[in-house]
């Protein structure tokens, strides 16, 4: 820890000693138009605080400048994403206030992402706006450790409950993936340690009336002990293939379409004959579709979007070893047909609506085929103007197995001075159980009611007139209900144990999270940008009469600082960035009696363009070789160092 503050010191006064000056930072893109073709990416291109210009779909679901909402929405564009460089997605994400993860072991491993402290299944992901919920795992949520930054153009993230446009599953906030649109071709390559390797790429054509990209990618390690007693080697591999188009049929009515297909292979370990957790031969195969089909109408006072996306997640998990046998699988896969659009009224009025059906199935080597629907629709009725907006809205979802639900919610926002804004919202969220949770005759409840938050944040923002320096700081809240969780039948007398031998899901559970994020950045020098993201996160059991009342919820560090400097340099272009980020120490589980240390993790980063479409970059993760574990027993990634190669055309 010592080390990495000194490393962090002598960057920043490195900042100090830049002559003080201004640039203004490049407008970011609209979600579904994709990115567009970037420079090698340096200091200057860093948005410390453009917020007027930035765009984002997260609010409102359609498209509004980021400073018309109320709501807290992180913007990370391509710029940052490869500068950040390599495949792996948390390390973009630590870019985010208020959000955090835990690994069971090196890349590829299973990854829960969770924002404010909440339940990582709680947490709604969009990959180029297909929902894409793991229906296969028993508790829902999405696997991070399955997808990489390659193709990614675009991040959005949506801190606190926004059920009312988003639906079952915001209950902790909305993480968006744009992937890229781009007209012209691009090939990276990376290598490093551990055998690990990434390449990466991707082309396309954009003219005024269609556009069709493609990308694909493979990334492998021969990875760490995912057991931190173990001393064999799990490795990670996975190929991906995905493309988007576009065809303008009139100057306002297009058909879109975007596709990804991924398969993976990660080496897991697992328990020996007397339940000691360490090598084994395991692995497990993931195969992934995520598509989507549909039409975009933009007349001068309507607009509208709809059409048919699917999520497809297939589980295979494998002995290996000499035998190699299959052991169990799990199958998901959710359908959905919908349609939301604007309409501008009088008065800088404007009315955002939708409705949709959203169909689910289950199945595993032990649990029979299962199904839901999920029939909902929204309005939020905002008042947009150019100094203040508000925005009013609520949500009816009506499920086939538990009945309807209603989802409320306000934001907004107002200058009060210029560059300084005051900012609220209040949202309410609710996630369906999943079929594994409500029908597996093992551990099912059909009586299973819907979890459910309510979620408040208030904040104060300003941007300097020339956007070069931005500062916020936000104060939150969220409570949440009806929490499901298992219940062991060797601890509770319930009807339920006469047909569930070991236990079963109840609602059993209540929590709140509260606390603050501060963000800064600047622009310290025309050659040189800065940004701190510190998050204070107080997750405690609220379950009155409980005996984990007051306990903090496993895996939520209190404290997550990131801080990012980057310099590009008079030499050649050359630009040096280092990243560095803590969390303090946790728990592993709800009783308190696991602690995971916490720590510092930084990591060195450079790029030379070689050329203007050639461009050199390498860095240094771990540099002082301190391992962050997440998850108790599991192993964690010490220092590693990696070169590449990226090509434009």
């Amino acid at each position: 820890m010592k080390t990495s503050l000194i490393a962090l010191a002598c960057g920043l006064a490195l900042a100090q000693a830049v002559p003080q000056g201004s640039a203004l930072a490049q407008q970011a893109p609209a979600p579904g138009a994709g990115a567009p073709d970037a420079p090698a990416p340096d200091a200057s291109a860093i948005d410390p605080g453009q917020i007027g210009q930035q765009i984002t779909v997260l609010g409102t679901g359609s498209d509004r400048p980021l400073d018309q909402t109320g709501q807290a929405i992180t913007v990370v564009p391509l710029e940052t994403i490869q500068s950040v460089q390599g495949p792996d997605l948390t390390r973009v994400l630590e870019r985010v206030p208020g959000l955090t993860f835990s690994r069971t072991g090196g890349l590829g491993s299973q990854t829960a992402v969770r924002l404010r402290g909440d339940e990582g299944q709680h947490t709604l992901v969009l990959v180029d706006g297909v929902r894409v919920e793991d229906t296969s795992l028993p508790s829902g949520g999405f696997d991070f450790g399955t997808l990489s930054s390659g193709s990614i153009g675009r991040v959005e993230v949506l801190r606190g409950s926004n059920s009312i446009i988003w639906g079952s599953a915001a209950m902790g906030g909305v993480i968006a993936l744009t992937t890229r649109e781009i007209n012209g071709a691009e090939v990276s390559a990376e290598g490093g340690s551990r055998g690990s390797y990434d390449v990466d790429a991707i082309a396309g054509v954009k003219r005024d009336g269609y556009a069709i990209s493609l990308d694909g990618g493979y990334v492998g390690t021969n990875g760490i002990s995912a057991a931190s007693s173990g001393t064999e080697r799990d490795g990670y591999n996975q190929w991906r293939v995905g493309g988007k188009a576009r065809v303008n049929l009139t100057d306002t009515f297009s058909l879109v379409a975007n596709a990804r297909y991924a398969d993976g292979r990660t080496d897991i370990d697992g328990y020996d004959a007397n339940f000691n957790f360490g090598d084994t031969s395991e692995y497990a195969l993931t195969r992934q579709f995520f598509g989507h089909a549909g039409f975009h109408y933009a007349g001068s006072k309507l607009t509208l979007d709809g059409g048919y996306s699917t999520a497809i997640t297939h589980r295979r998990t494998f002995t290996g070893g000499a035998d190699d046998t299959f052991e169990y699988g799990y199958n998901g896969r959710s359908q959905r047909v919908e349609m939301t659009g604007r309409y501008d009224l009088p008065a800088d009025f404007a009315l955002d609506f939708g409705a949709d059906n959203e169909w689910t199935s289950f199945s595993s080597t032990y649990d029979s085929h299962q199904t839901a629907s999920l029939t909902s629709g929204h309005a939020l009725l905002g008042w947009y103007g150019k100094k203040a907006s508000l925005a009013v809205g609520g949500r009816y979802d009506s499920h086939s197995r538990f009945g309807g639900n209603w989802s409320l919610g306000a934001n907004g926002t107002v200058e009060v001075v210029r560059g300084v804004r005051l900012n609220a919202s209040y949202g309410e969220g609710f996630r369906a159980p999943t079929l594994y949770q409500l029908l597996s005759p093992d551990y099912g409840n059909p009586d299973l009611r819907p979890e459910r938050s309510r979620s408040y944040d208030a904040g104060i923002s300003y941007v300097s007139p020339e956007g070069t320096f931005r500062a916020g700081l936000t104060f939150f809240r969220r409570d949440t209900r009806n929490l499901v969780n298992y219940v062991s039948c060797f601890s509770v007398t319930s009807p339920l144990c006469d047909t569930h031998s070991y236990g079963f899901y109840d609602n059993v559970g209540k929590a709140r999270s509260q606390g603050a994020e501060f963000e800064l950045a600047a622009k310290l020098s025309p050659r040189v940008s800065g940004q701190l993201l510190y998050a204070y996160t107080e997750a405690v059991d609220r379950t009155p009469g409980g005996a984990l009342y007051g306990k903090t919820l496993a895996r939520r560090p209190r404290n997550a600082l990131t801080a990012v400097l980057d310099w590009t340099t008079p030499w050649a272009g050359l630009t040096l960035g280092v990243d560095q980020r803590f969390q303090s120490e946790t728990y592993d589980d709800a009783a308190n009696t696991t602690r995971l240390k916490g720590g510092g993790v930084t990591t060195l980063r450079a790029s030379l363009p070689v050329r203007h479409d050639v461009e050199l970059f390498g860095r240094i993760e771990n540099l002082f070789d301190h391992p962050l574990v997440t998850a108790a027993g599991y192993g964690a990634l010490g220092r590693s160092v990696f070169g590449g190669l990226r090509v434009r055309y």
